[in-house]
């Protein structure tokens, strides 16, 4: 966010201003010895005004900056000669004084302010050398110089207001992050905390009922729940209804059921999500026959989203063995404690 005036009002003030330059300038053509030298500052000015008003951006370009101020030390060396200061009509005859000037100030609003004032003060040692150090108040120097001073501390204080503005806004960005985090935690913590509660208060207002005195088939149902609840911290994105279902429906068979979340999911569509889960719980179905069956999403950039792997022993050897299930060995044979290997792709083909 940026601090300023509206461009059309800074463009029409300073066009206004040179332009009235301009016309003093013609109104001098009576009173100067040679008027070639006065139209070929109007010329420079009429040409270096028009850059530094017009050019588009908000900080002048170094080469324009160049050109104004070029313009601003070569005017008072081609005019000043012609001029006459003994003449009633000095006020129109130094015009440049006053263009330097408001050339000057042009500058330091599109953010040169170093150029501004070296103008400035070539323009105040070269007036006080030609016309004596009573033209210091007298041709309007005084006034360059308070014109430009004035520019130059409104530019300071637009500037140090642009950045308490930005910074203003940043804070206030951080301070919306940092609500929206805190509301998503308290959401996450309200969601887990009723989704625990709706799994296991069935089977704890039966342990109370029955002071704690369980079968071993309610011991083994309160370690399936309890592998559930884990599974919706560990393998959340991979759950669906019908998902739950199949893995507790293995594990009440006696099988292991390990899902992992890695994040793979979290950029697909709700339409590739749902078709993720219902081919995760088809193949939870097929996979009947083994012991241990391990879900685990996809690293990011994988074309894969999900990899499931079936095994017919709970060992580390058939672990071992699933890890090489995708690729066939040396004699083609496939290792037999491999139930299931399925890799369900990230999105649907055609």
């Amino acid at each position: 966010m940026r601090v300023s005036l509206p461009a059309g009002i800074a463009i029409g003030l300073a066009a206004l201003f040179s332009v009235f330059h301009l016309v003093l300038a013609v109104a001098s053509f009576a009173s100067v010895s040679d008027v070639g030298p006065v139209v070929a500052c109007m010329a420079l000015y009429a040409a270096a005004s028009g850059v530094a008003i017009f050019l588009p951006g908000r900080v002048l370009p170094v080469w324009a900056a160049c050109f104004a101020l070029a313009t601003a030390l070569v005017m008072p060396v081609i005019a000043a000669p012609v001029v006459d200061l003994s003449d009633n009509n000095s006020d129109a005859t130094t015009w440049w004084v006053a263009a330097v000037g408001t050339l000057m100030v042009v500058l330091v609003v599109r953010g040169r302010r170093a150029f501004a004032w070296v103008g400035v003060g070539f323009l105040t040692l070269f007036v006080v050398a030609w016309a004596g150090p009573g033209a210091f108040g007298a041709l309007g120097v005084v006034g360059d110089l308070t014109w430009v001073a004035i520019a130059t501390g409104f530019a300071v204080a637009m500037g140090r207001a642009t950045r308490a503005t930005r910074d203003f806004v940043r804070a206030e960005q951080e301070t919306v992050d940092w609500q929206a985090a805190q509301d998503a935690h308290v959401f996450e913590r309200q969601f887990r905390l009723s989704q625990t509660t709706r799994m296991a208060l069935p089977m704890l207002q039966q342990i109370i009922e029955c002071g704690g005195d369980l079968t071993d088939d309610e011991r083994a149902e309160c370690l399936h729940l309890e592998q559930a609840i884990r599974d919706e911290i560990r393998g959340r994105s991979l759950l669906s209804d019908d998902v739950r279902d199949e893995v507790m429906r293995l594990r009440r068979r006696g099988a292991t059921v390990q899902l992992h979340d890695d994040g793979g999911l979290d950029d697909l569509e709700v339409d590739d999500l749902r078709r993720v889960h219902a081919q995760v719980a088809d193949a939870l179905r097929r996979a009947r026959d083994a012991d241990n069956v391990i879900v685990r999403t996809a690293g990011e950039g994988s074309d894969s989203a999900v990899t499931i792997v079936g095994l017919r022993l709970d060992t580390a050897a058939s672990e071992s063995a699933a890890l090489g299930a995708g690729l066939d060995d040396e004699d083609g044979d496939e290792d037999d404690s491999v139930v299931l290997w399925l890799e369900i792709p990230r999105h649907a083909t055609v």
